[in-house]
């Protein structure tokens, strides 16, 4: 993670440079607003980075290899499509969460279930989602979105 993470900010800082020779004013801007949306965004990340820690420190690996590890391929794909489903904040929040639940022993295409499912199935929002659209719309995007979690969890697990 550090290494991909040094090689986004040297590539940033070529780009930069090549913004500030071709015009500076415009680069400055550009810094300014990455320094505001980091600013705005850092409560968040921080807040992310907690919940991370405290799920690595209570809860046991052999509780997430139990509810999403490879022994049960289909109820751990299951449970990680539910736990996406009901889960609610930011989608950048999924990847972090979803990359302890595999160091804590969870079978990748359980977590690909729970990253999809937390992106695209709004369980918390179904009635907000149903005043706009109606519940018949609202249920059935909901029941599709959420066989395409497992269905794209089986596909990653067949990539990796």
């Amino acid at each position: 993670m550090l290494k991909t993470g040094l090689i986004y900010l040297v590539a940033i800082a070529i780009i930069y440079l090549f913004c500030f020779k071709e015009d500076a004013e415009k680069g400055r801007q550009s810094l300014t607003a990455a320094r505001q949306t980091l600013l705005r965004m850092f409560p968040l990340l921080l807040s992310i980075f907690a919940l991370i820690g405290l799920f690595q420190e209570f809860v046991p690996p052999e509780l997430v290899h139990s509810w999403l590890g490879a022994d049960n391929h289909f109820l751990s794909l299951l449970n990680g499509g539910l736990a996406g489903a009901v889960a609610i904040g930011p989608p950048v929040a999924a990847f972090p969460i979803a990359g302890s639940f595999i160091e804590s022993g969870a079978w990748p295409p359980a977590a690909a279930a729970f990253i999809v499912s937390w992106v695209s199935v709004g369980v918390v929002t179904l009635p907000v989602e149903a005043h706009v659209f109606g519940w018949r719309f609202t249920l059935w995007r909901n029941a599709v979105t959420f066989v395409s979690a497992l269905l794209i969890g089986l596909l990653i697990g067949g990539l990796i």
